[in-house]
């Protein structure tokens, strides 16, 4: 009797598809660009809204005191009537190895001007988003002086009270300065600002420091 075989199928070894890895590859590259791109836009806009609040707090301080919104600066007593912006807060330093160097610069005329046009133009550099490396130099260099008027680490004022110093070294200055330096070196003006358009002029590329 003859003994008829069936054909077997081999369940031998295939090689995976070279197109279904292509397909899955390229997905996988545009998913991850696509998170990439939207954390980058987030950490922009986010930049960009520290920047704008950052140059409205400066902006601010100066329309008050040049004007005596009600607020910081009295009604009729803004840099505008004839106060001074520098007087109240400087004759009032009470602590530090700059005591003295505050009292003699309070109320005069280039420490009022020079304070006030600094307040002006980091506010509208940041607003703008433009010069951000020259604001970030100019605000650091004005925060340093803010700190060492009002000197954390003294524990007693000079008149024996205590200071209320909450920290002996960090305060809102220092972190007013770290703010400025970080929007400069991310360049935070080139969304929701002039900073892109800024960079472009032939001034600014000659003079880097000025982006």
């Amino acid at each position: 009797m003859a003994v008829h075989e069936h054909p077997r199928h081999s369940q031998g070894f295939h090689l995976p598809s070279v197109r279904r890895n292509r397909t899955a590859a390229a997905s996988a590259s545009e998913s991850a660009v696509s998170a990439h791109s939207d954390t980058y836009a987030v950490r922009a806009y986010a930049f960009a809204s520290l920047r704008l609040l950052t140059g409205f707090v400066f902006l601010w301080a100066f329309l008050d005191k040049t004007f005596g919104l009600g607020y910081a600066t009295p009604s009729g007593k803004g840099w505008i009537d004839g106060g001074s912006p520098t007087k109240g807060f400087l004759s009032g330093v009470a602590a530090g190895p700059m005591e003295s160097t505050f009292h003699s610069w309070a109320g005069a005329t280039s420490a009022d001007w020079l304070f006030m046009l600094g307040l002006a133009g980091i506010g509208v550099a940041l607003v703008a988003g433009v010069a951000l490396r020259f604001a970030a130099v100019a605000g650091t260099l004005m925060m340093a002086f803010m700190w060492l008027a009002e000197w954390p680490p003294a524990r007693h004022l000079s008149d024996g009270s205590p200071s209320m110093s909450p920290n002996p070294f960090v305060d809102y200055h220092l972190i007013y300065a770290v703010v400025l330096i970080a929007l400069a070196a991310v360049a935070a003006g080139d969304t929701l600002g002039l900073g892109k358009a800024w960079a472009k002029l032939p001034l600014i590329r000659r003079s880097r420091w000025l982006r």
